[in-house]
Parts: C-alpha cells; sequence; structure tokens
C-alpha cells in the first residue's frame, strides 16, 4: 500500500517535457521521455544490484547487444560489488537512486541529500564512477530537495513507461503493455531487484519484439543526446 500510494504521488509528479513546474524551480531538470524523437528507446532497471536478477538480465542485455541504464541502490551495490562492476564492465550505464530508497515524501531535505550522497560515495569507492543521473524512490521529488538537485547539476529521470513488474504483473501482461504504449523516445521502466517480478521472463520477449519493430536501444544520456 505504502509503495502504491507513492507510486500515485509519482504519477502526479511526473512531466513529460524537460522543466517542472516553473512555480517550484524551472531549472531544474527532469526527463520521463524524450518527445519528438527517433526510434530509440532506453530500458532503464531499478533498485539493483541483485545476485541473480541482475545477472540473468545482464546476460540477455549481453545476448542482443543492448545497453541500458541502471539506477543502482548504493546499499545493494555495497552487498554485491561484483555485480555492479559488471554492470560497469559490461558498457551499462549508471545512475543514482539513493543509498537505501526510502521514500522521499517522508524524509527532511537533510536526509534526502544524505541519501543521494552516500550513494554517490559508495559507487565512487567501489570502481570510481560518478553519475548525474538521479532517480528518485518511487518517482516522488518534494521541492526541499530541488535546490540541492540544482546545485549538483542533477538531470531527474523518471520514466513514460511503467512495466509493473514490482507488482508481480505476469510477463505476457509487460509486454502487452509495452506493446500498446511504446512510442520513439520512450524510458521504460523495469526492476533487477523485484522480488515477485517478471521481469527477466519479460525482457525475453520485449527486446525482441522492439528490435523486430526497428527500434535501437541505447542508454538515458545517449536518449537525452548527452553523448
Amino acid at each position: 500500500m505504502k509503495r502504491l500510494i507513492c507510486l500515485v504521488l509519482a504519477t502526479l509528479l511526473a512531466v513529460l517535457s524537460v522543466p517542472p513546474a516553473s512555480a517550484q524551480d524551472s531549472s531544474i531538470v527532469v526527463f520521463r521521455k524524450k518527445i519528438e524523437h527517433p526510434k530509440i528507446i532506453a530500458l532503464t532497471f531499478d533498485d539493483g544490484p541483485h545476485p541473480r536478477h541482475t545477472t540473468e538480465i545482464l546476460d540477455i542485455l549481453r545476448k542482443y547487444e543492448v545497453r541500458a541504464t541502471f539506477f543502482v541502490v548504493g546499499e545493494n551495490a555495497g552487498y554485491y560489488p561484483d555485480v555492479f562492476r559488471r554492470i560497469v564492465n559490461e558498457g551499462h550505464e549508471i545512475g543514482n537512486h539513493t543509498f537505501s530508497h526510502k521514500c522521499f515524501k517522508k524524509l527532511t531535505a537533510f536526509q534526502m541529500k544524505s541519501e543521494i550522497e552516500r550513494c554517490d560515495n559508495l559507487l565512487n569507492e567501489i570502481f570510481g564512477y560518478k553519475t548525474k543521473l538521479f532517480r528518485p524512490p518511487e518517482g516522488v521529488l518534494p521541492g526541499t530537495i530541488y535546490r540541492y538537485i540544482k546545485d549538483e547539476n542533477y538531470t531527474v529521470i523518471l520514466w513514460s513507461i511503467d512495466t509493473r513488474d514490482w507488482a508481480g504483473t505476469p510477463a505476457e501482461a509487460m509486454v502487452k503493455n509495452i506493446k500498446e504504449k511504446v512510442s520513439p523516445g520512450d524510458i521504460i521502466l523495469m526492476h533487477d531487484f523485484a522480488r515477485r517480478g517478471h521481469t527477466v521472463e519479460a525482457l525475453k520477449m520485449i527486446i525482441p519484439y522492439l528490435i523486430k519493430e526497428g527500434y535501437t536501444f541505447v542508454t538515458v544520456s545517449e536518449l537525452l543526446g548527452y553523448d
């Protein structure tokens, strides 16, 4: 129920263009889709790394020569540093998904800042990796953290298609959802630490379908034209 409430809030906060509401801070950069873009798409995976799920996902991505973006939870990277190193070594992009995945709705500005910094520091310690991509847990980004996000030059990445793998959605339903909604420039949300998820099973069908439809897979930064 708590996760559902946070996701409802995320829907209300999400935007389709670069800036969020100017009444809060128009200089904060937030993306959930690259509008009017060629037929490219970005797969993103949240909450990992996980010793089994992430490894299985990496095997599939390698099979199809697909690069993706992993929004890593620092605590999990600390538990499974070898899996984190594999993500980086195989050419995938890393984003900050906080240290312990606490919903920001309940945190102070100081606590939110600490969650972001602790994740960054650990990723740097493990691999010397520094990212400017940030995805808040559940997509909730309170206005009290906007100044820090701006000062640190983070780009906030949300999503345009939620596969709902975190809710235990059957693989066939996830594939159907993507087939009905997908369009050029989409950012697809999946998880490599969904305990009840069927992400791996769905991914085996999603990637071949999108390739057949003429899509090219890119990292989030490539999608946004940063690389």
